[in-house]
């Protein structure tokens, strides 16, 4: 059974209409008209228990309105969504118990009070023992690598502690399912790492069901074999992360160092030369024609050094959404 089943899934809000100048504004004040914005239109997916899924997508395409949906903040227009076994929207306390929402732009820390303080109330809310809490705490502190910080006023703590204690009062109940919104939004490299580190971990410890949203593509290959791409509110791609290459992406980067430089004219019959620097040559080669390019490439010129490498999940995903289809 999934812990996440949605189908046909759609949310449309209404906007008001109002003509420029005087009259508008007298119209717009007594007779009000509207037109109907799409947020998110006919989506469908499910996500089994321990999968850790991405959810991508372009600002304005629908992510944050999908996620306050499976959360139960907002009602659905249309369709079905269960969540654990529940229907989002009737916040029942056993699916609060489940659930939870990170968003890596809001805190639920209180900003002047030691994190422990807001800890606790998160312990009484969820109805936590005193005994639990502190084996939950003393947990999550050390996955965390939290030592020592908890007494600190939350104003006091790094960027990359906030965030990390932000994770821990949100799984302090142990939650099935956890909805992560941009979590390492604004953290150094070495921070995002860590968060990276701990989700990985928390996820293999407790099998719990992941959907993330995160525009570092760092984030979703580090964590996500599957991923959802969502556009203008439609779903665009469901499937994993080397499918979506192969789909989108059918060629490779063939980077190759020579042993003295060579003119553009010379090389392109070896492929799309995208970058020439002195020795350094980038060519752009059809998946097909890899293995025959690579070692003609061998055979004919001198080379130093050569690599194939994918190309930049970013440059993949950008590409299709400018093309708007799947």
């Amino acid at each position: 059974m999934p812990h996440i089943f949605v189908e046909n899934l759609s949310k449309s809000y209404p906007v008001a209409i109002k003509e420029p100048g005087i009259a508008g504004t007298i119209t717009h004040f007594f007779r009000r008209t509207y037109r109907s914005i799409q947020a998110v239109e006919n989506v469908s997916f499910e996500i089994t228990p321990g999968e850790v899924v991405g959810f991508l997508g372009p600002n304005g395409a629908g992510k944050t309105t999908t996620l306050k949906m499976l959360t139960g903040l907002i009602h659905p227009s249309s369709g079905t969504v269960r969540v654990a076994g529940h229907i989002p929207f009737l916040r029942q306390e056993a699916f609060l118990q489940k659930i939870t929402l990170v968003m890596g732009q809001k805190q639920q820390l209180i900003w002047d009070l030691p994190a422990i303080d807001s800890l606790k109330i998160n312990a009484a809310v969820y109805n936590i023992s005193d005994q639990e809490f502190s084996l939950r705490l003393r947990e999550l502190t050390e996955m965390l690598n939290l030592q020592g910080k908890l007494t600190q006023p939350v104003r006091k703590l790094s960027l990359g502690e906030r965030m990390k204690a932000e994770l821990l009062a949100a799984l302090l109940h142990r939650p099935q399912v956890l909805f992560l919104d941009e979590p390492t939004l604004g953290l150094d490299v070495n921070a995002q790492v860590a968060v990276r580190d701990f989700l990985r971990d928390y996820n293999q410890r407790y099998q719990a069901t992941v959907l993330l949203t995160s525009h570092y593509m760092a984030d979703i290959t580090a964590l996500c074999q599957r991923v959802l791409l969502i556009h203008q509110g439609k779903l665009m791609y469901d499937g994993s992360l080397d499918g979506l290459l192969e789909r989108f992406a059918p060629y490779r980067e063939v980077h190759v160092e020579l042993a003295q430089p060579l003119s553009r004219e010379k090389l392109k019959s070896y492929g799309d030369v995208q970058s020439l620097d002195g020795r350094a040559v980038c060519f752009m080669v059809q998946q097909e024609a890899l293995t025959r390019t690579v070692s003609q490439i061998l055979s004919e010129l001198e080379v130093i050094d050569l690599e194939v490498k994918e190309p930049p999940i970013e440059e993949v995903i950008g590409k299709v959404f400018q093309a708007g289809v799947v």
